[in-house]
């Protein structure tokens, strides 16, 4: 790694550790550039602003949730199961909410989708390659697998990030997942216990 990229991940790292334990609005650059010991312009000329730094910091987060998801769809664990640890894979952790938290402000819509759209691009492949195993396995029955994992990670995502769902909801979202990937009744049931469990 040269030198300017070095000096680029450790700014990075320092505005994630700021982000998770100030909250993204509570950080300055300010903040930063004084615990960086460096000159705002060397921060300026890596980074054009504040919400270029947090876009920056969400794509690293991104990069490690699908590194996760890598390692669960390459596992030994059953295909329903690795289905559910790959959507697992993505949600951020507890400490990292007030990261996602700011991309959810009226402000930030527009660096929102960007990033949900490389969420999307990044997640998709992973998720595709363990449905396309679950048809090699007879598991699943289903063409167009890119269109019908991109269905299941918008809805799916849209249920379950802000964490206000019913039982019916997560009934439907079974039944939905079963459906479109051409399952057979009751192969995603164990999402309910997971969800009870949660």
């Amino acid at each position: 790694m040269k030198k300017g990229e070095r000096r680029k991940l450790e700014l990075l790292q320092i505005a994630y550790r700021k982000f998770v334990t100030a909250g993204y609005e509570n950080t300055s650059v300010e903040d930063i550039i004084e615990e960086a010991g460096i000159a705002k312009g060397t921060y300026y000329y890596y980074f054009e602003s504040k919400e270029q730094m947090l876009e920056e910091v969400i794509g690293m987060m991104i990069e490690q949730e699908a590194e996760a998801a890598r390692q669960i769809a390459g596992s030994l664990i059953p295909i329903p199961q690795k289905i559910v640890g790959v959507f697992a894979s993505m949600r951020p952790s507890g400490e990292e909410n007030s990261i996602q938290g700011a991309l959810h402000k009226a402000e930030n819509i527009l660096m929102h989708n960007k990033i949900r759209k490389r969420l999307m691009d990044t997640i998709g492949p992973i998720l595709s390659g363990v449905v396309e195993e679950g048809i090699a396995e007879g598991i699943f029955s289903c063409d167009n697998i890119p269109q019908r994992v991109r269905m299941l990670l918008t809805i799916g995502g849209d249920l379950f990030d802000e964490g206000q769902f019913t039982e019916a909801d997560v009934a439907v979202f079974i039944d939905m997942t079963e459906k479109l990937l051409g399952a057979k009744p009751g192969t995603m049931a164990f999402i309910r216990d997971l969800i009870g469990q949660g």
